[in-house]
């Protein structure tokens, strides 16, 4: 390039165009000089870091980031120093660096390491004996709230009183770890809880009983009618169904069918049937049918 330089500034009326050409290259060279920018590397939420800005003069300089933008004015020669003010939010940025014309460069801002675990687990209340009814969600955060990316391992753990617990270890993929389990077989609390290193969240997901798994009823008449009631409701595993539970009790005397709905209360549904004897009686929760009860008026 030099020895062309020579030749064109040697003849410069023999050559006007490639003159003119020959001058603005070398001003692109020069200005690209001036603002080169040199891009920090390993840098994390929160800490400090610099640009490096080759050449000369004065200019300004724009920082774009995640929720930050930035503009002041810079000596080229020096470092640009990026505060760690700056540089909380994770994610790209871009440096801007601007004389006659302006240069620019892209970084990233890693999120720093994780201080908060948050926790999520579905549902609060879990009917017994039901397959993959519990899922539960972990995702790490550093100190200024960015969702930490890089891979790590998350020890969930799960158990009920009286019952040894059970633990499963899952790496998290962009920022999340994720399990699911079935419920266990008795009603209760079942305390569950994710951790990384020295962070732990802890949930705790009630067990309930599920649906009604078979009736029992028995009865009298009355002056006013018949009284029945059940023996205590319970699910397949044997526990008691939640107060509240309905039992329809179902009374047929001839062609004259009548229906009491009535809430479990302590166990046991209870009910007045306003009809006559003779009658037979049935009742049914869910999908749990009870026995046949047959009054007569010597009963």
């Amino acid at each position: 390039m030099s020895s062309l330089i020579n030749t064109v500034c040697k003849s410069p009326k023999r050559y006007p165009f490639l003159a003119l050409a020959v001058v603005f290259s070398v001003s692109l060279f020069l200005s690209a000089q001036e603002g080169a920018l040199r891009a920090p590397t390993g840098t994390f939420a929160g800490n400090a870091a610099s640009i490096g800005a080759s050449g000369n003069g004065s200019g300004t300089f724009y920082l774009i980031g995640p929720s930050v933008s930035v503009k002041r004015d810079i000596e080229l020669g020096h470092d640009i120093l990026l505060s760690a003010n700056e540089l909380q939010n994770a994610g790209r940025y871009v440096a801007i660096v601007c004389l006659s014309e302006c240069s620019s460069i892209g970084f990233f801002v890693a999120p720093s390491k994780p201080v908060t675990l948050t926790f999520l687990v579905h549902p609060s209340r879990a009917p017994v004996s039901q397959s993959g009814v519990i899922d539960g969600v972990a995702m790490p955060f550093d100190e200024f709230h960015n969702l930490v990316l890089a891979p790590a391992n998350v020890h969930f753990e799960w158990g009920a009183k009286d019952s040894n617990p059970i633990s499963r270890v899952v790496q998290t993929r962009d920022g999340v770890a994720w399990f699911r389990t079935s419920s266990g077989k008795k009603a209760g609390p079942l305390q569950v809880s994710a951790s990384i290193d020295d962070l732990t969240a802890t949930r705790v997901v009630q067990q309930v009983a599920s649906e009604p798994c078979s009736l029992r009823i028995k009865g009298q008449p009355t002056p006013k009618g018949v009284v029945v009631e059940t023996d205590p409701v319970r699910d397949c595993s044997g526990n008691p169904v939640p107060d509240g539970t309905i039992v329809t009790f179902t009374a047929k005397n001839g062609d004259e069918i009548s229906f009491v709905d009535a809430p479990v209360k302590q166990d046991v549904a209870r009910a007045t049937l306003l009809v006559k004897v003779p009658v037979i009686v049935s009742a049914a929760s869910g999908v749990a049918m009870g026995n046949e009860l047959r009054l007569s008026g010597k009963d």
